[in-house]
């Protein structure tokens, strides 16, 4: 992928004087997110409260996003980047009109090729509206978009922050380990082909910050940057909205994952494995996964040839408040990733009073500390022994309750989050 031309820094820096009429007063925060529906991973989820976190500390914010288009507190602004969204219409939704357009084009051709343009495509559609609306905002904060957009927009003076949640690096080497033959390798590094694109624009970025220490670290190492040039705010969780509902009987003997069920890198396959050991112990075991098998895709295979069909109850599309009550309801909530670079689903639970096991994998163990237990990756036996030790123990299913929430509502809380990113987007204003 070749570079797109950069181009030189038209405006002025702010003075220290304007720097210093801004101290301590609200800010104007752009949030850039090429794609952010929540029900679609982190990325989105990180979008949605960030920005309400952001709008109760009473800054102003507005959201420019691709589709599908992320669900925004009332006081925020969403302001709609379409693309052509190809993964939902498909490649027949091409017409003469599109034709006119450049980035539509290359978005389109990037899809028929198995590639993925979508990041790059925003960023161009992003930096053409910013260069004509966007001088008034002082701070504009690219979500992991990591486009050719971004550099442009930063060497036009624009005072930009950069989000890495995670080496996408990472779901590419998973991804390429449980490929079961060389085509599929194929067609997964043709898919990961943005990443030669993430790696230069990392690199030349000058404000970028992550999620959590091992993110940190592996962000530096996959890009090739110092880890000191990575600064740290670690996510939040709306304990607000995700809260223990005593008032919800448990019930009995149900598990509970969030989890997108075909991808390697959430390590699904683990968790089945280990249902299916369960179930010879527990005949009333049944797991709730929030999440939508691809039909005839590799989890459902499995499923079958492991004869969990009836006992487990797949969720998808819903709001928040059903997440919550799905949480009450179980015994035990199951992290069977192979890698997080934060692990929202593991805060989650833990800030809803639910007993957790999660694996080491990534920066899992930042989260769970010792509020939860937790096993190595891709060892479903290690899942299945953490399950039944809490199964049978009432006593200590309450103990890891009381302080998952205790813990999240101490460490990890949006206002924290918000309150330490307000303070880096004051480090960057006044660097410039």
């Amino acid at each position: 992928m070749q570079a797109e031309s950069v181009l030189p820094t038209a405006e002025p820096a702010a003075t220290l004087a304007d720097i210093a009429s801004r101290e301590g007063q609200p800010l104007k925060i752009c949030l850039l997110g090429y794609r952010s529906q929540p029900y679609g991973g982190g990325q989105g989820i990180y979008i949605k409260y960030l920005s309400k976190a952001l709008v109760e500390a009473g800054h102003q914010v507005d959201v420019i996003s691709g589709q599908p288009y992320p669900h925004v507190d009332p006081r925020v602004k969403l302001i709609k980047m379409p693309g052509m969204n190809l993964f939902e219409t498909g490649l027949g939704s091409l017409t003469w009109s599109h034709l006119r357009s450049l980035t539509n084009i290359i978005e389109w051709t990037g899809k028929l090729t198995g590639g993925f343009a979508e990041p790059r495509c925003f960023g161009r559609r992003v930096f053409k509206y910013l260069k004509h609306h966007g001088r008034h905002y002082d701070i504009i904060h690219d979500n992991q978009c990591l486009s050719w957009g971004m550099l442009k927009l930063q060497q036009r003076g624009f005072p930009l922050v950069t989000t890495i949640h995670h080496p996408i690096t990472s779901d590419l080497q998973i991804a390429l380990n449980a490929a079961p033959d060389w085509k599929a390798r194929l067609l997964i590094k043709r898919w990961h082909s943005f990443l030669t694109m993430q790696k230069k624009v990392a690199q030349r970025l000058d404000n970028v910050v992550t999620v959590s220490e091992r993110s940190q670290q592996d962000i530096a190492s996959a890009f090739e940057l110092q880890p000191s040039a990575i600064n740290l705010v670690y996510n939040g969780i709306d304990t607000a909205e995700f809260r223990p509902m005593p008032e919800v009987a448990k019930k009995p003997y149900r598990i509970m994952a969030t989890a997108s069920a075909d991808a390697p890198l959430k390590g699904v396959r683990y968790l089945l494995e280990a249902v299916a050991e369960l179930a010879k112990r527990y005949p009333q075991l049944e797991l709730l996964m929030v999440g939508q098998p691809q039909a005839g895709g590799a989890t459902e295979q499995l499923i079958k040839r492991l004869k969990l069909g009836d006992r487990i109850i797949f969720v998808s599309g819903i709001s928040t408040e059903q997440l919550v009550r799905h949480y009450a309801e179980a015994q035990v909530v199951v992290i069977p990733s192979v890698y997080e670079g934060f692990g929202l689903p593991a805060g989650e639970a833990m800030a809803c009073g639910v007993p957790v096991v999660s694996t080491d994998g990534g920066a899992l163990p930042e989260v769970v500390g010792d509020a939860g237990i937790i096993v190595p990756v891709k060892n479903s036996r290690a899942i299945s022994e953490a399950v039944s030790d809490l199964l049978e123990h009432e006593n200590k299913r309450k103990t890891l309750s009381a302080a998952g929430r205790q813990r999240i509502e101490t460490l990890f809380c949006w206002q924290r989050a918000a309150g330490q990113m307000t303070e880096y987007y004051s480090q960057v204003m006044a660097s410039r």
